[in-house]
């Protein structure tokens, strides 16, 4: 049986937290939210896991995240999100801080996934359970393919925070479930009831609870790497110089979407996506975390 790799997009906890060793403990053992996504995709019958880091704290990460944290029923791998990798030809801007956005840190995992299918994830987001299912199932059925890849779709009300407004990429999909478009809405909430999204006139708009919305987990195959190697050299040479520009992987999958080089399947799933938006909801992703325990869905200590 095919073995999926999960590529964890990490290269910003260290700015996050301050320190790895302070990371959010979520669960009762001092379990932060990447020990439930790993301890989902080892279940879900994903064989690896890589973690896209920075070398500024890959010694601590290192120490943190080892394949004996995992009780070895993963392989761990590294590899490095830096602002000099970049094609030949470009040099890093001197007014450059910002990283160059999570489809480049996509891309550095070709230096480690070579033919198996891949999931992407962010490393402080809850998926749920069957999100791992849903999407791991998926990518065996694609491996050895190319061009044929999928994204999770959560129903955006299952994606919100009590306090204050989200950012979600809301998704057109068409009647086969293939993704037409991913459009980035930067304030969505719930005001009086009724989901809601600011339009680009400043204007808000009504947005059905059941609307799909991107929470960035992916699913590829490893001919990704090539096209996204071939549009990041384009896309540099028109951005390089913003300062703030950021290479997404939502603008990478909207331009294989439109020019039909590639299809993406909007797979369903029915768990809920939580995280730390804003500093109010970690009560609440601890009390999530507990309920959830206590239904069995995970043991109280999850590495024993």
């Amino acid at each position: 049986m095919v073995k999926p790799t999960l590529l964890v997009l990490a290269a910003g906890m260290g700015s996050r937290y301050g320190s790895l060793k302070q990371m959010d403990g979520v669960g009762p053992n001092g379990e932060a939210i990447i020990d439930y996504s790993i301890y989902d995709a080892i279940r879900a019958g994903f064989g690896k896991v890589v973690f896209v880091i920075r070398h500024l704290f890959e010694k601590e990460f290192r120490e943190i995240f080892t394949p004996d944290r995992f009780g070895g029923k993963i392989e761990v791998d590294f590899v490095f999100q830096e602002l000099d990798k970049l094609p030949a030809g470009f040099t890093v801007p001197a007014d450059r801080v910002k990283p160059w956005g999570t489809n480049h840190a996509v891309m550095m995992g070709a230096e480690v996934i070579k033919t198996e299918p891949f999931a992407v994830i962010n490393a402080d987001d809850f998926y749920g359970q069957d999100a791992y299912k849903t999407i791991g199932d998926y990518l065996r059925s694609i491996a050895g393919g190319k061009d044929k890849y999928c994204m999770v779709g959560y129903e955006v009300k299952n994606t919100l925070s009590d306090y204050g407004a989200v950012s979600r990429g809301v998704c057109g999909v068409d009647a086969d479930g293939n993704l037409t478009s991913m459009v980035e809405r930067t304030h969505i909430e719930r005001i009086n009831g009724v989901i809601q999204f600011k339009d680009e006139n400043g204007n808000m708009q009504p947005l059905a609870e059941n609307a799909p919305v991107s929470m960035n987990m992916f699913g590829f195959t490893p001919d990704y790497f090539n096209h996204s190697e071939q549009y990041f050299t384009e896309y540099l040479k028109d951005n390089i110089s913003n300062p703030k520009s950021e290479f997404y992987i939502p603008t990478m999958v909207n331009k294989l979407v439109a020019d039909k080089t590639a299809s993406m399947k909007v797979l369903h799933t029915s768990a809920q996506w939580f995280g730390v938006t804003y500093k109010e909801d970690r009560p609440a992703v601890v009390e999530r975390i507990q309920k959830l325990i206590e239904s069995g869905a995970y043991p109280e200590k999850l590495w024993k």
